[in-house]
């Protein structure tokens, strides 16, 4: 079994900027949304929220109060001694937390005792995926905040009310964005999880808007004409940043598919907070790494 060749320093590292600054791929969207919006209250917040990034990367503080929750998706295409790498992960949310990057926000889901350290069962979360044949290890570390959470929706579809031309998914993802308004902190971006099971389409969602660049296109056509026309019609609701009004609503919308039963189709609908606190790097065989969510000019 090979070395990963990973050190506790470098996956601290990775932590610390997912705290102090948001990923390049979401930080260039938001300026050209500074750009492109026409109304006046809503490119100052966009600024506002794009010089607190600004300000959090200088005075290397916390980007955002919110601590969010913490997933980490680890993709591999051989046998790799991963023991090293997920004893570091605790360890680095720990510290993290002593130095003042995370407050302490992990509970009891019943109690709602708080260790006080950012740890406690499955936390934090680890998705460890095999890709067949794939050469290198992708680590992507995730902290998606939890406010916006509450806008989220996960329902279970019929093949009648998924609707011709797909309406039914259309009507319910506007109806969830409407409904959420302020509340997932927008500009956000929407992950959208299509079949399995509820369970399947959950993590989809979660795992789309996560460790997909924002920047990106869907490889599969339908999912990609989706994600567009979804983007668009989401924007002419006039939500706008921090629910004010304006052009900006979304940044981004992501949609992962699974086959499912032919009775049913399940849909969850996903917000992410433009505070995106996620950063990931490859590991090559040779050594060489290569970060992620980067924008080529």
């Amino acid at each position: 079994m090979r070395e990963l060749g990973i050190t506790y320093e470098e996956v601290y590292d990775l932590l610390h900027q997912a705290c102090t600054t948001i990923s390049p791929d979401v930080l260039y969207l938001m300026r050209n949304a500074v750009e492109q919006e026409s109304y006046p209250e809503a490119k100052v917040f966009l600024q506002t929220m794009i010089d607190n990034v600004a300000q959090a990367t200088e005075k290397d503080k916390p980007v955002c109060q919110s601590p969010g929750y913490p997933t980490v998706w680890i993709r591999f295409g051989e046998a790799f001694d991963m023991d090293p790498l997920l004893s570091y992960l605790p360890k680095a949310l720990t510290e993290a937390t002593k130095a003042g990057l995370i407050r302490p926000s992990i509970v009891h889901p019943l109690t709602r005792h708080n260790p006080g350290d950012s740890t406690g069962e499955g936390v934090p979360n680890i998705e460890l995926q095999h890709v067949s044949g794939q050469e290198y290890v992708e680590i992507i570390m995730s902290a998606k905040g939890c406010g916006a959470e509450l806008g989220n929706v996960s329902k279970i579809l019929t093949p009648a009310t998924l609707g011709k031309n797909y309406s039914g998914l259309k009507r319910l993802v506007l109806d969830t964005v409407i409904n959420a308004g302020g509340f997932p902190c927008p500009p956000s971006a929407i992950g959208i999880g299509l079949g399995g099971q509820m369970d399947v389409s959950a993590k989809l969602s979660r795992e789309a808007i996560s460790t997909r660049s924002w920047l990106d296109h869907n490889p599969d056509p339908l999912l990609d004409q989706l994600e567009q026309e979804l983007l668009e019609d989401i924007n002419q609701l006039g939500i706008g940043p921090a629910g004010i009004g304006g052009k900006t609503t979304t940044l981004a919308v992501k949609i992962a598919g699974a086959a499912t039963h032919t009775a049913i189709c399940p849909v969850t609908i996903n917000f992410h907070c433009w505070v995106a606190r996620r950063f990931g790097v490859r590991i090559y065989p040779d050594g060489k790494r290569e970060m992620l969510f980067q924008v080529k000019e």
